[in-house]
């Protein structure tokens, strides 16, 4: 999550078209009329630019691909959060803080998840309207994880890795390096197995498009 109150915009220098950032935040529509459905979609396409953008990597997909980035900088703290972020002004870059108390695994999609923020900063009030159900708050958090989901465990990759015969979870789980709980919700959202039952991935993937 971005912590509240410690982001400012006008401190924060735009990303010029050709950086890594800019071609990301280029994918997000400029029109106020867009649908839940439609930000997930961006999500999806802004992780498939940064792997095409990194060259396409095996699997486990690295964190190097976020890390590695310019103004990009990952602290690792104590805090019980398992992570946030904030532009720090004086240092001229993002700080992405993730707990040391987490599994390496959880510190990936820590870290996607909150790269998305920082992709999004400044542009939430055109992906996120929030609705009767749900805030446009919560909305930023699903597609966060969203994000992390489609950047850690690709669409085409997962289905290639199911039809060529791996199909439990946990074996999924050490091919992607994540958990298994994010490897069940992939598979849900990628339309591999039926949502059985409700949770986390389910709560999220009712928003989600079909």
């Amino acid at each position: 999550m971005e912590e509240g109150g410690t982001v400012h915009k006008k401190h924060e220098r735009e990303a010029p078209p050709h950086s890594v950032l800019g071609s990301l935040r280029a994918l997000i529509p400029t029109h106020d009329r867009v649908a839940f459905a439609e930000a997930l979609r961006v999500a999806e396409q802004q992780a498939n630019k940064l792997l095409h953008l990194h060259g396409h990597p095996k699997l486990p997909i690295p964190a190097e691909l976020i890390m590695e980035l310019p103004k990009v900088t990952v602290e690792y703290t104590r805090h019980i959060v398992s992570g946030a972020t904030f532009w720090h002004h004086h240092r001229q870059t993002w700080i992405i803080h993730l707990s040391r108390s987490d599994s390496p695994r959880r510190q990936r999609f820590t870290l996607a998840h909150e790269y998305k923020h920082i992709i999004d900063h400044g542009r939430h009030h055109l992906l996120y309207k929030g609705t009767r159900r749900t805030t446009a708050e919560t909305q930023a958090e699903r597609a966060a994880d969203y994000f992390a989901g489609c950047l850690l465990v690709p669409r085409q990759l997962l289905k290639r890795a199911w039809h060529n015969g791996v199909t439990q979870t946990h074996r999924l789980a050490e091919l992607f390096h994540v958990s298994e709980q994010a490897i069940e919700v992939r598979l849900r959202q990628c339309g591999l197995v039926h949502n059985k039952r409700r949770g986390l991935g389910s709560l999220a993937l009712e928003d989600f498009p079909s």
